[in-house]
C-alpha cells in the first residue's frame, strides 16, 4: 500500500513525524488533534509498510512522566530526485525520505530546445543514481523537475518560461517517458518554498513568503502550512507588480513592474548605461557600486526601492510572519539594504511593518532539493 492510499488521518501523521519527528504516539495525538486511539490505528499500516519505524531508544511521556517509545520516519524507504532548470544548466540532487541529500551534479545545456533538455534530464538523474548507488530499477521513487515561469503543477505543463522560451510545454509527461520515472513538474520558486517549509527557515511557521531576486524576481507563498499554487498555477508573481518609476520592458511585455528594474539583467543594463561601459557584467556592477561609484550605487538603490514595494506589498496582502530573501542576487543584498528596509518601513500597513525580514542566500542545489521536496510531497500530499 502507498501512501496515497492511506486515509487523511494518516498523511496527516506521518507529515508530523516529517516535520517534527522523532515523537511519541501521545505527542503525535497532540500535534494532530487526533485521539490515542486513532494515532494508534493510522500508524499500524504505516509501521507495517515500512513507511514509519519505532525507535529503540525510549522517551519519557511529558503528561505522565512514563517511558514511551518514539516513532520516526524511515529516511531510506523511498528516494527522489530534483532538478532544477536554468537556462543554461541542470542542477540535481538525489534525496532521501526526509529530503537529505545522497547525491548532486550539475550538467551544462548546449540547447534550450525541449527535447535536448528532457534528454539532458534524463541523463542526469541516471547519473545521481549511478553516484547513490541507486541504479536498480524502482530505487528512485519519483523526479521532481523545477523551472521559472507560469508552471501547472497539477497538469505538468510548462505553461510558459520566458527564460527559456517555450510555451506548453507538457514537461512531467516528456520527462517521465525518458528516465521511466513517475514525474511532478513545479514553479521552481514554489518548490524552494516547499524546501523552506519543511526544513528551512519557514519550518514551524503558520505563514511566510518567500522571495527571490535574481534573473527574475519571484514569490513563494505559504499560509497555514500549505504553498499557494494559484487556481491556475500562477501565483506571487511578485516581480510583475506594477510599481512605476520607469519605462524599462519587462519579460512579460509590460513596462513598470518589480522585474524590470530590479532583476540582474535589469541592474547589469542601467548600470552598463550610467557607467558608459557596454560590456559591463552584473559582477562590474557589483564591483563598482561597492566601490562608490555614485551612478551605480543609484541603479541598486532604485533597485532597493522597487524590492522594498514588493515586500511590502506581500506583508501587506498576506501579512506573513517572515519573509526570506534568497536568490543569487542576496549575494549582493547589502548594497540595496537601507534603500529595501527604508521603503518597506514606508509603505507596510501599520502592524505588517513588524514583518520578519530575514536574507537566506542559497546555492542551486537547494533549489533541486527543492524538486525532490516536492516529489516527496506528492507522495503523501498528492494534488486532486
Amino acid at each position: 500500500m502507498t501512501l496515497a492510499d492511506q486515509p487523511p488521518a494518516a498523511a496527516l501523521v506521518f507529515q508530523t513525524l516529517l516535520a517534527h519527528g522523532p515523537l511519541t504516539r501521545a505527542e503525535v495525538g497532540r500535534r494532530t488533534g487526533l485521539s490515542p486511539g486513532a494515532v494508534t490505528k493510522v500508524a499500524t499500516p504505516l509501521l507495517a509498510d515500512g513507511w514509519i519505524a519505532e525507535l529503540g531508544r525510549p522517551a519519557v511521556e511529558r503528561s505522565s512522566g512514563r517511558p514511551a517509545t518514539l516513532i520516526a520516519v524511515r529516511p531510506e524507504r523511498a528516494r527522489f530526485a530534483g532538478v532544477k532548470v536554468t537556462g543554461d544548466e541542470l542542477i540535481g540532487v538525489l534525496a532521501d525520505l526526509t529530503a537529505q541529500p545522497l547525491a548532486t551534479a550539475r550538467a551544462p545545456l548546449g540547447s534550450r530546445d525541449v527535447g535536448t533538455v528532457v534528454l539532458a534530464i534524463a541523463r542526469l538523474v541516471a547519473a545521481l543514481r549511478a553516484e547513490a548507488g541507486a541504479e536498480q530499477d524502482g530505487a528512485v521513487h519519483s523526479v521532481g523537475v523545477t523551472i521559472s515561469g507560469d508552471v501547472d503543477g497539477q497538469t505538468g505543463t510548462v505553461q510558459f518560461s520566458p527564460f527559456l522560451d517555450w510555451r506548453r510545454v507538457p514537461l512531467a509527461q516528456l520527462v517521465e517517458t525518458a528516465t521511466g520515472t513517475p514525474t511532478v513538474i513545479e514553479n521552481d520558486v514554489r518548490a524552494l518554498t516547499v524546501a523552506e517549509q519543511w526544513f528551512g527557515a519557514g519550518v514551524g511557521l503558520s505563514s511566510f513568503a518567500l522571495v527571490t531576486v535574481g534573473a527574475g524576481i519571484g514569490c513563494g507563498i505559504s499560509i497555514g502550512g500549505r504553498v499557494v499554487s494559484g487556481a491556475h498555477g500562477v501565483s506571487g508573481e511578485v516581480g510583475h507588480l506594477p510599481v512605476g518609476g520607469s519605462e524599462r520592458v519587462c519579460t512579460c511585455g509590460n513596462t513598470g513592474c518589480v522585474e524590470a528594474v530590479a532583476s540582474s539583467h535589469a541592474i547589469t543594463e542601467q548600470a552598463r548605461q550610467a557607467a558608459g561601459e557596454p560590456a559591463l557584467t552584473i559582477d562590474d556592477a557589483v564591483r563598482l557600486a561597492h566601490g562608490g561609484d555614485p551612478a551605480v550605487r543609484a541603479v541598486f538603490a532604485r533597485a532597493g526601492h522597487a524590492l522594498g514595494l514588493a515586500l511590502a506589498s506581500v506583508a501587506n496582502l498576506i501579512g506573513p510572519e517572515r519573509i526570506i530573501i534568497s536568490g543569487e542576487g542576496a549575494s549582493s543584498y547589502d548594497l540595496y539594504e537601507d534603500q529595501i528596509r527604508q521603503t518597506f518601513a514606508a509603505h507596510a500597513f501599520g502592524a505588517a511593518a513588524d514583518c520578519d525580514l530575514v536574507v537566506r542566500p542559497l546555492p542551486f542545489e537547494e533549489w533541486a532539493r527543492g524538486g525532490a521536496a516536492v516529489a516527496a510531497q506528492r507522495l503523501f500530499a498528492p494534488v486532486k
